[in-house]
């Protein structure tokens, strides 16, 4: 599956409070996904001795499929491919390991 394949899937389920702006609540409800992903890891860092165990896999996956699927979702209200977001991020992060520039501070490094 590609990322647009998944991103036209998803939208099919995509059910915001109201049509108008709803790129805000796909923003918000993006960054609750990954903060319920971060406190999965605090657990495990804290209560496990930072040992992920196979179950822990497994909410992480179910946590990281809502992360995409908001993701994605944002995409879509900004009329923004979703195989398009995923290559301009390979060709930035390969083009900064090209340059010896993955470390430091910056979005234009």
């Amino acid at each position: 599956m590609t990322f647009r394949e998944y991103q036209i899937k998803a939208r099919g389920t995509a059910c915001f409070p109201e049509k108008e702006n709803s790129f805000i609540y796909a923003a918000l409800a993006l960054n609750g996904e990954a903060g319920e992903v971060a406190e999965k890891i605090k657990k495990i860092w804290r209560d496990k001795h930072k040992r992920v165990s196979p179950e822990d896999q497994e909410e992480l996956k179910k946590e990281l499929g809502d992360v995409l699927w908001y993701l994605s979702q944002l995409a879509e209200e900004l009329e923004i491919d979703f195989d398009d977001v995923a290559q301009t991020n390979i060709d930035k992060i390969y083009s900064r390991f090209d340059r010896n520039m993955i470390h430091g501070a910056g979005d234009n490094r």
